[in-house]
């Protein structure tokens, strides 16, 4: 069975405002066992926090996440920080790196993708040779195809050693069956996020901007009305996916959700960890 934890991207301000030790005390209530940490800063303030909770509170933590080189973003680079982040690692006991996006620059063009791809290859290679896995998260973009071959396809030939970390929102997003990447990616899931897919109701401001004579600003809101949702209260068909997560390779089920709509993030987490239990995990 993976273990089930939580994609802290969505606590990084209740981390801001509480502090890590009291985020990671929260987690452990709601009874989950792992934490990916993205978007909070892997300071000493922090990772002594993390290190708490793995040896007071059980928390694994199952990933941290890298840059390939220094960007907007506020995270270790591999470029830059290569020894510090297997330092974290080995602090941690943690086996799991991921990288959540390629950057945008490398969307473009089959060169673009091949030449990143290329760049993080001899990374995971060293990482691996630490007994350290170096996973990539897709978006939706990554199954746009150059050539005929997936972006996501692109990054797998050209860096062997790279495994994944498979976002089945977005890979439902980006119009591929979850079940069909699971099957395609079988061996190299090692890391699943586990986020439910909703499609709203039309709002009414659509409706009175396409009664008004706006069509395109009208017809633009409803295309984009799906959401992020708390597993279980999207259309996903996790009672399937998640089994087929495992026999994918999948060591850990991190849920997320991107954007929570005003709701407490705790309360998120709290009636997706409900569902959950409540269908065997």
């Amino acid at each position: 069975m993976a273990t089930l934890g939580v994609q802290m991207m969505m606590l990084k301000d209740k981390v801001s405002e509480m502090g890590m030790w009291p985020v990671l005390e929260k987690i452990a209530e709601l009874d989950l066992k792992a934490v990916e940490v993205s978007q909070i800063p892997m300071d000493e303030a922090n990772t002594a926090a993390l290190e708490r909770g793995v040896k007071e509170l059980g928390i694994e933590v199952g990933a941290l996440s890298v840059g390939l080189h220094p960007g907007p973003m506020l995270m270790d680079t591999l470029a830059e920080d290569f020894d510090k982040i297997v330092t974290d690692c080995r602090r941690l006991d943690c086996r799991f790196l991921r990288i959540g996006m390629m950057p945008f620059t490398a969307m473009v063009s089959k060169q673009a993708c091949e030449q990143w791809a290329a760049e993080v290859q001899p990374y995971a290679a060293r990482l691996k040779a630490e007994g350290i896995a170096l996973c990539y998260h897709n978006h939706h973009v990554d199954l746009a195809k150059f050539d005929g071959e997936r972006m996501f396809d692109i990054v797998r030939r050209v860096a062997p050693d790279l495994g994944f970390e498979v976002d089945l929102h977005w890979v439902q997003r980006g119009g591929m069956a979850p079940l069909d990447m699971l099957k395609a990616y079988s061996g190299v899931c090692k890391l699943i996020h586990v986020k439910d897919y909703r499609v709203g109701a039309l709002p009414q401001e659509a409706l009175d901007l396409m009664m008004a004579g706006d069509m395109k600003k009208g017809y633009d809101m409803f295309v984009n009305i799906i959401e992020f949702a708390e597993v279980g209260q999207g259309n996903m068909n996790w009672p399937e996916l998640l089994p087929a997560s495992l026999e994918a390779g999948a060591e850990y089920f991190f849920i997320e959700q991107d954007l929570t709509y005003g709701r407490d993030p705790f309360d998120c987490l709290a009636d997706s960890r409900e569902y959950l239990a409540g269908i065997g995990y």
